[in-house]
């Protein structure tokens, strides 16, 4: 165990000398109040650590000793439901013994070594097993099973295994590796943060992931295993999308990283998530959620292993055959604090002063994601799809954050605050926003949704492109000036943004609509238009095919519950008609 002294403190980072035998990442301790940081670069003997708590009152020849080991997250029965900081300590635990402020240096194991959980073998004596094999089961909450797995680094022969209560240190059996030794089983297992978990085999993206957002769903899909970004200044929607997507998103478990945002944001979620319920178990979000809150207040170098901390324990999940997805809100603060951390380690400064190795920091963090078959000897697969927010200065999305990220993921959710001033929420704009994932999707869309999905998606697409082009003419001749057809698409275009597009969070049933029901709204906006067409063909007025009554029905049709939406959408069809027809048949009387 390396033993060195402090030489230099420029605020979260230390310099200490005589650490010649530590390495790199590793975790050390700081002082004797004992604070967590990690080596993050080494010059002969000195070695520059990355403080993860306030360094007030720090001074030189004070120790610092290594533990030899690199930031590490604890995996096994008790994550699920917890609210941890940036390096994974357990805050809820941290209040409930000293109260509501954080003291420096407290050692607080991640995960209860008290509370006994009831362990099922599914594996017995004398089974071999490779890595990332399935010991046995343990019901962590109601609603999620926690797979106890062999470590990817170990293989060999079960000597013995038993079911019981057990806390997560006990032994619940062993196994003797291919090289003879016995290794004592436990429910918990340590990973190096930095390292991503290995798999057998990616798969390709092309099964989407269903968030019951309709300008997600129907236009910007991202895929099961997928990565997207968005980007949006102040006050335009990012947070509460993301808690949208974090409630609503077809996946099993959900990790949520604050990383760097406001307190009271947090404390929003903290208080919105244990009340939330699942709509698909009926049980409170909570019991398949894992919360990491790194608040702005919270030391900078903290938010840096915040997303590394949350990514592990989403890989671990995954790993157990659950779809996975994770939110960072937001990437940028993230970025600000390697921004920070490079400037005292005095590197050479790149674009608006971000670290030259940025671009492949990001790229690194994303690439974690992914629908893959992971190891072991049942062909699970798992799926990680990571949602990362970006908080661009002044909505400027050419700063070097927005951009690097936009390298990377393959679905753009970009939010406008002109949208969000016209309380048009989510504030996604449809004209700058894109999904790369869109084309592989459509089969899938078409195959298990309706035949026409990807039909009705493209005359959306040109409708609201169309409108953005006669929108230009209408601001310097109005209205008047446009032919019958063009004033169609507008009347069609408002329908979409105003129908289809926009959707209420805090709506009991709007905050979530079905594929079926999303479909189905597409049909009537498209049937509108088409219809109207045809209408003005016959001679119906432009004025006219704008104020039918149905318009109404059509724009209220999101309120309707979702088991009586194919009844409402053929009558809401049938009235289209014979409005239509009206419409036509009093024009020839004329």
């Amino acid at each position: 165990m390396s033993k060195g002294t402090i030489l230099k403190v420029s605020g979260p980072l230390v310099v200490a000398e005589n650490m010649r035998d530590a390495n790199m990442f590793d975790v050390v301790r700081v002082s004797d109040s004992r604070l967590i940081g990690e080596i993050i670069e080494m010059h002969g003997d000195r070695a520059s650590i990355q403080v993860y708590e306030e360094t007030a009152g720090l001074g030189t020849g004070e120790p610092v000793e290594s533990t030899d080991m690199p930031l590490s997250v604890e995996l096994g029965p008790g994550l699920i439901g917890s609210i941890f900081d940036g390096i994974q300590r357990p805050l809820e635990e941290i209040r409930a013994r000293i109260g509501n402020n954080l003291t420096r240096g407290i050692e607080v194991p991640s995960l209860s070594r008290d509370k006994r959980w009831s362990f099922t073998p599914s594996v017995k004596a004398g089974d071999t097993l490779a890595g990332g094999d399935i010991l046995g089961t343990v019901q962590e909450t109601d609603v999620v099973l926690h797979k106890i797995m062999l470590s990817p680094m170990l293989s060999g022969t079960v000597k013995d295994i038993a079911a019981g209560d057990y806390t997560i240190e006990d032994a619940i059996g062993t196994l003797v590796t291919d090289k003879g030794e016995e290794i004592t089983l436990t429910l918990i297992q340590r990973w190096p943060v930095r390292r991503s978990r290995p798999y057998k085999k990616k798969l390709s993206p092309d099964r989407p992931l269903v968030t019951g957002q309709r300008v997600v769903d129907a236009l910007f899909p991202i895929a099961k295993g997928g990565v997207a970004a968005i980007p949006g200044p102040f006050g335009s929607g990012k947070t509460v999308t993301q808690h949208q997507l974090a409630k609503w998103a077809e996946a099993d478990i959900v990790v949520y990283i604050g990383c760097g945002e406001r307190g009271n944001e947090m404390t929003d979620v903290l208080n919105e998530f244990p009340e939330l319920i699942d709509p698909n178990t009926g049980k409170s979000l909570m019991e398949r959620t894992v919360l990491i809150a790194n608040t702005s207040d919270m030391p900078v170098a903290a938010r840096e292993a915040s997303i590394y901390t949350g990514i592990t324990i989403a890989e671990y999940f995954r790993d157990m055959g659950y779809s996975v997805a994770l939110m960072a809100d937001s990437t940028s603060r993230w970025a600000e604090a390697l921004r920070e951390m490079s400037g005292r380690l005095e590197e050479m400064p790149g674009e608006e002063g971000y670290p030259a190795y940025l671009g492949s920091r990001l790229a690194q963090f994303y690439e974690r994601a992914g629908r893959v078959i992971n190891l072991g000897s049942d062909e699970r697969e798992g799926s990680l799809s990571v949602i990362g927010a970006v908080s661009p200065p002044g909505g400027d999305i050419s700063e070097p954050v927005s951009q690097a990220t936009l390298r990377i993921v393959k679905v753009f959710w970009g939010l406008d605050s002109a949208l969000a001033y016209k309380r048009h929420f989510p504030a996604i704009n449809w004209l700058t926003s894109y999904s790369l994932y869109a084309d592989s999707l459509g089969e899938w869309f078409n195959e298990n949704v309706d035949g026409e999905w990807m039909s009705l998606r493209g005359k959306i697409m040109s409708l609201l492109s169309d409108e953005a082009s006669l929108d230009e003419i209408v601001k310097l001749v109005g209205m008047d000036a446009l032919s019958p057809s063009d004033r169609l698409k507008m009347e069609a275009a408002r329908s979409i943004r105003e129908d289809f597009l926009h959707q209420l969070a805090f709506h009991e049933i709007d905050t979530y609509s079905s594929l079926k029901k999303q479909c189905l709204m597409m049909k009537l906006v498209v049937a509108y238009y088409e219809l109207s067409l045809k209408a003005l063909e016959g001679g119906a007025n432009i004025e006219e095919i704008s104020k039918l009554p149905v318009r109404e029905a059509i724009g209220r049709f999101k309120y309707i519950h979702e088991n009586e939406v194919e009844q409402e959408y053929a009558k809401i069809l049938e009235t289209l008609h014979s409005q239509l027809d009206d419409a036509q048949n009093r024009k020839e009387e004329l």
